[in-house]
Formats: C-alpha cells, structure tokens, sequence
C-alpha cells in the first residue's frame, strides 16, 4: 500500500451553529492547517498516489479565503470538515484539520 501525506494551510472563517452559547457562535477566522493523507494499492500512470498539487487545489479552491457557511451544507465544525475533505479527495482516507494550536480534529475511513 503506497501513502502519501500532504500538509497545507487554508484561511476562512466560520460561525458554528451550537446547542448551547458559544464565543464561537460568532463569525470568526482560522488558519486551518489541513493534513491529507491518500493511499492507493498501485500507483498511477504518472507512478503516483496523487499529485500534491492535486490534493491541494481540491481543497483550496472550494474553501480558502472563504466563508465556510457559506460554500458547506453542514455546520463547519472541525470534525465536519475533516469529513467533507476524506469525501472529496480522491483515495483520501484520513484527514486532520487543526483549528488552533492544541484544537485538532481527525476522520478517518473505517
């Protein structure tokens, strides 16, 4: 099995919809450090898992300098995300999305 993990920084902001009173219940901002992680048995023709490059834009392009409620069908927690990501990203199978230093969230496909 071939692995490949790419690391990356998104800028957006959020506003999370909670059951209880948050600070985060208001519009604000992160620096999103995304780990992407994608697997493959045989590499591609190009003798990849996927291009880095690839794997990047994917993300960057639907949600970098981005309102998150805006461009997600779903309450953009963390943990949310990371999910969205592992669906969207061709052979993806973990995501990491760190918020903040010390606030990380994972998903990982059974």
């Amino acid at each position: 099995m071939y692995i490949v993990k790419k690391r990356f920084e998104v800028s957006a902001a959020h506003r999370l919809e909670l059951s209880y009173e948050s600070k985060c219940s208001a519009l604000h901002g992160h620096n999103w450090i995304v780990t992407v992680e994608c697997r493959a048995r045989e590499l591609n023709a190009d003798g990849m898992v996927a291009d880095f490059t690839h794997i990047k834009r994917r993300i960057t392009d639907a949600l970098d300098h981005k309102v998150l409620n805006d461009v997600l069908p779903f309450n953009p927690t963390a943990e949310n995300i990371a999910r969205w990501i592992v669906d969207t990203v061709p052979g993806c199978f973990r995501c990491e999305v760190m918020e903040s230093e010390g606030n990380c969230a994972i998903y990982e496909k059974d």
